[in-house]
């Protein structure tokens, strides 16, 4: 008997482009803190299975973006300051480590093009693009650490990230962002890691009372 018999390979594409389309949804606001994921009546209106409605839904769990209820079922996340608190201060630890570290030149190389990149999106005032630039940003810095695992962690914190990034970006400026990010990059390009581990964990505790005021007048 082989040790994969009854080994069951399932295509999960249809659920990933559905976890990706709702996820662009709840980005855009068309889903709101607290609303639920109805999935019967999704699949009804997509005309898909409900059993791939509900493998999108546990894939936007792992993300952050949804969670389940008891007697609701899923439901898009509510921002709280206990959960602003807790994603940010793992986002902090990360980031003031790396900064602690001298970058190699192929990696001072990527920040800057990431910074660059960041520069463009602003340009364009695109907001979508200006917080995957963002986030690009940051995941370089996170690379300064010369660990995979940690740079997968990172990537899996990005979607829930991503939700209070886009909350973010509808209050702040291009050019506030710009400012914000250049100020992390110049120390870092003059070799002064203090500074740079000053700047990086400003610029989070920014967001973070951002982010806490904003909730407030909700």
């Amino acid at each position: 008997m082989s040790a994969l018999e009854g080994l069951e390979v399932r295509r999960t594409t249809t659920a990933q482009q559905l976890a990706d389309g709702l996820s662009e949804r709840i980005m855009a606001g068309a889903f709101g803190p607290g609303d639920r994921l109805r999935e019967s009546a999704i699949a009804a209106e997509l005309g898909v299975a409900r059993n791939t409605i509900r493998e999108a839904v546990r894939i936007l769990e792992l993300t952050g973006l949804v969670r389940y209820e008891v007697n609701r079922g899923a439901v898009v996340i509510a921002p709280t300051n206990e959960k602003i608190d807790a994603l940010y201060t793992a986002r902090e630890r990360l980031e003031t480590a790396a900064l602690a570290r001298t970058p190699s030149p192929e990696q001072l190389q990527a920040l800057t093009e990431a910074f660059a990149q960041l520069e463009e999106a602003a340009t364009s005032n695109d907001r979508n693009a200006i917080v995957d630039r963002d986030l690009a940003f940051h995941q370089r810095i996170v690379e300064l650490l010369d660990s995979s695992r940690l740079d997968e962690f990172f990537a899996g914190l990005t979607q829930e990230l991503r939700f209070y990034l886009t909350v973010l970006a509808k209050e702040e400026t291009p050019d506030q962002v710009i400012a914000e990010h250049r100020a992390i990059l110049d120390p870092i390009r003059l070799g002064d890691r203090d500074r740079a581990v000053a700047e990086v964990r400003a610029h989070i505790d920014t967001s973070v009372q951002r982010l806490k005021a904003m909730l407030e007048e909700s």
